[in-house]
């Protein structure tokens, strides 16, 4: 499915400048059909997938309980 670079930039929640930014760039991957560029949506799963993963990382690493330290006396 091929996206303009509006909807790209809503499906990616990024703003339009970020979006053409990156097309510039060569950084997104696109198709120039005369009138605007149109960019195949599939090429994002993969990072979509990574960054899914991070987050779930992030998650679990945030929600580990912090350890007792061995070294602290009770001075009670």
């Amino acid at each position: 499915m091929y996206l303009t670079v509006k909807e790209t930039a809503e499906f990616l929640e990024l703003p339009e400048s970020t979006v053409e930014k990156l097309i510039s760039q060569k950084q997104i991957r696109t198709i120039f059909d005369g009138e605007q560029y149109l960019i195949n949506k599939e090429q994002f799963n993969t990072h979509l997938k990574q960054m899914e993963k991070y987050k779930a990382l992030v998650e679990e690493i945030l929600n580990e309980p912090i350890p007792e330290d061995k070294d602290i006396k009770d001075e009670d």
